[in-house]
């Protein structure tokens, strides 16, 4: 189900039909450095972290984590979309992309229109984002999308600390 279009791209919910391409993103190195192990290893393991994560979150919340594929051929190249973590007070923004789609704009792309649709359709007054200590590039674009750096954080008693980002949008 198409939830957004921009000029390049659409963001859709997930599916366990995209088990394929979930696996390999959250198999990537730098979602793996920067974002942590899902324990996620075969098509089963992506088609529950589908299910348990982004479709549950889209029914008890209306939003999630979007599939990000790029318009007019369908080729998916990462996730981006809203999350509301229990550890946290308000309502964060993600996003991972596949590093041969990175440096092209995707990713404020794909983040400008999620925070649009976050204050425009789901009412929200304010939005988060959390990042690892050292993933600079990911700041840069928090930055470049309005975010301040506020605190450091821990998600968890056995996490590491991540740095909490806060725009009022």
């Amino acid at each position: 189900m198409k939830v957004l279009e921009t000029e390049r791209l659409v963001l859709r919910r997930l599916s366990s039909n995209d088990a394929k391409f979930i696996l390999e993103l959250l198999n990537e190195p730098s979602w793996l450095k920067y974002i942590g192990d899902k324990g996620v290893r075969t098509l089963g393991d992506a088609r529950d972290y589908i299910l348990n994560g982004p479709c549950d979150m889209y029914e008890r919340l209306g939003f999630g984590l979007y599939l990000t594929e790029l318009k007019g051929d369908g080729i998916p190249i990462g996730i981006c979309g809203l999350i509301k973590r229990e550890s946290l007070d308000d309502v964060d923004i993600g996003f991972a992309f596949l590093p041969k789609y990175w440096s092209k704009g995707y990713a404020y792309e794909a983040a400008s229109a999620v925070m649009k649709y976050g204050k425009e359709v789901i009412g929200l007054n304010r939005i988060v984002a959390i990042t690892s200590l050292d993933n600079h590039s990911s700041v840069k674009l928090l930055e470049k999308l309005g975010f301040v750096f506020e605190k450091k954080v821990k998600l968890s008693q056995d996490s590491q600390e991540v740095k909490l980002f806060v725009t009022g949008l």
